[in-house]
C-alpha cells in the first residue's frame, strides 16, 4: 500500500522557458490550426504579447523536471505498474513564448479501490510566471495496478 502520509508532500519546483519553436511545434502536433499559435504578428493583433501556449502545453513544461516522475522515488512505484488515470486544467493567464514559468506540484490525495487492487495518486501542479501570476492549474491521477 501506499504512504498515505505522503499527501501534502511538495516536491521541489523548477522553472522552464517557453520558447516559440516549442509552442509552435506543439501546436502542430495537437493539430491547433490557428494562426495565434504559430503566426506571431497574428498573436499580437489577437492581444497577446507573443504566441500564446496552447491549452494543455503544461504537459510539456512538466517534462523540464530535473527528475523523471519524482513521485515514482518517493512512493516506490514501479513505473511498469502505472497508468496515466485523468488529467484537468483550469487557466488563469496565457502563457506565451518569453515566459519563464515555476512549476510546483504536490500530492493532494491518495486512495485505493478494489481492496487495494488499484491505488490512486492525486496531484495538482502551479504554473506561475515571472511576474508571479498564476496562470494554469494541472490535476492529473496516477493509477497503480497491484495486481
Amino acid at each position: 500500500m501506499l504512504d498515505k502520509s505522503r499527501i501534502g508532500h511538495a516536491f521541489p519546483s523548477f522553472t522552464a522557458e517557453v520558447e516559440k519553436g516549442r509552442l509552435k511545434f506543439f501546436a502542430k502536433a495537437i493539430g491547433e490550426t490557428n494562426p495565434i499559435y504559430t503566426d506571431e504578428v497574428a498573436a499580437i493583433r489577437a492581444g497577446y504579447r507573443s504566441l500564446p501556449a496552447p491549452p494543455t502545453f503544461t504537459s510539456v513544461l512538466d517534462q523540464e523536471s530535473p527528475d523523471f516522475l519524482p513521485v515514482l522515488d518517493l512512493l516506490g512505484i514501479d513505473i511498469a505498474k502505472i497508468l496515466h488515470g485523468t488529467q484537468g486544467f483550469e487557466y488563469f493567464a496565457p502563457i506565451c513564448a518569453g515566459d519563464t514559468i515555476r512549476v510546483e506540484v504536490c500530492i493532494t490525495d491518495i486512495f485505493d479501490k478494489k481492496g487495494g487492487a488499484l491505488e490512486f495518486v492525486v496531484m495538482e501542479s502551479k504554473y506561475t510566471n515571472q511576474d508571479g501570476q498564476l496562470t494554469t492549474k494541472a490535476t492529473s491521477t496516477l493509477v497503480v495496478r497491484n495486481s
